[in-house]
């Protein structure tokens, strides 16, 4: 359960970076919203390890 969480917050961290790089090709009001997307996918990416694996003493 740890490594698949693991996994998918990496996927999703790797996918943000994907989200900024591809913003400046879009023209437009969609160029922000990919810019925002990679911001919210870094977010879930760091929220997810913190708030579903258990903490360890």
């Amino acid at each position: 359960m740890k490594v698949a969480v693991f996994l998918f917050s990496l996927v999703l961290f790797v996918g943000s970076f994907l989200m900024f790089a591809y913003a400046g090709t879009v023209g437009g009001i969609g160029a922000g919203a990919m810019f925002l997307g990679g911001i919210l996918l870094v977010s879930a990416a760091f929220a997810i390890p913190f708030h579903l694996l258990e903490k360890f003493d």
